[in-house]
């Protein structure tokens, strides 16, 4: 339901990688395999991973109803079962920046992207209308659940600090994905249901509390609404982030 909208996202993020056919690509935190697909589409060799089964398996279908061959496993984007230099583009679209542990994540992206490959993501920023309502959510929660350093994902700062010492060009591109809704009330009741950060929340604060961040996320949502009939219509920034794997450990990083 989160990932329907962001079809648009993987496309463009695939053209912005410049994906060539037979190339070997990994999706990190893949889900319903939006990204894994896209890269696909491309003629490229693609292996999707994700911790829940039930998206695989809707993924698996969606790959078979376009024809298209995947390989889709089930994994951790901190624990990823693959050797060193698997892969030449290892991707993720609003996948691994959920990870507890961003270092190790990120330390496992790097890992298995080749010298000389490219690493492609798509981050919520914390300016937009998405990144904002889950630095909120981080706020709520205590550390120890491990949503506290999701936004580093999103700013130049973070990225440098989690990729940077093993790129040698990082680029970053900002982008806007529409989000659109029937109604204020059937947003807010899908973002309750099934963006995972959102979840959490709910099941980790106090009824009063949840009825707070529910009204707060009806202001949020009508605040934000762009549409006058009626309707949702909500923009919500994300960036688009490019980097090359350094070929070797040495040579200075070009950012752009």
């Amino acid at each position: 339901m989160v990932a329907a909208p962001l079809v648009i996202v993987s496309e463009e993020l695939c053209e912005t990688v410049d994906l060539r056919a037979r190339q070997t690509v990994l999706d990190v935190a893949t889900g319903n395999g939006n990204t894994a697909l896209a890269a696909a589409r491309r003629r490229c060799a693609v292996t999707g991973v994700d911790l829940v089964p039930k998206l695989l398996e809707r993924a698996r279908r969606r790959a078979e109803a376009e024809g298209l061959r995947v390989q889709f496993l089930e994994g951790d984007a901190e624990r990823l079962a693959f050797p060193d230099a698997s892969f030449d583009v290892a991707l993720s679209t609003f996948g691994v920046m959920f990870a507890a542990d961003p270092d190790r994540a990120a330390s496992e992206l790097l890992r298995v992207c080749r010298p000389g490959g490219s690493i492609g993501l798509a981050n919520w920023v914390d300016q937009g209308f998405t990144g904002s309502l889950l630095a909120e959510v981080a706020r709520r929660l205590p550390p120890s659940l491990g949503l506290s350093r999701m936004m580093e994902w999103g700013f130049a700062e973070g990225l440098e600090r989690l990729i940077g010492a093993s790129v040698e060009r990082l680029s970053l591109k900002p982008r806007t994905v529409r989000l659109r809704a029937d109604s204020v009330e059937s947003l807010v009741g899908g973002l309750e249901r099934f963006l995972s950060p959102v979840v959490v929340a709910y099941r980790a604060l106090p009824e009063e509390e949840r009825m707070r961040f529910h009204d707060d996320l009806l202001r949020r949502v009508r605040a934000a609404n762009r549409a006058m009939d009626g309707s949702v219509l909500v923009e919500s920034d994300y960036v688009e982030v490019v980097a090359r794997r350094r070929s070797d450990g040495n040579g200075p990083k070009q950012a752009i």
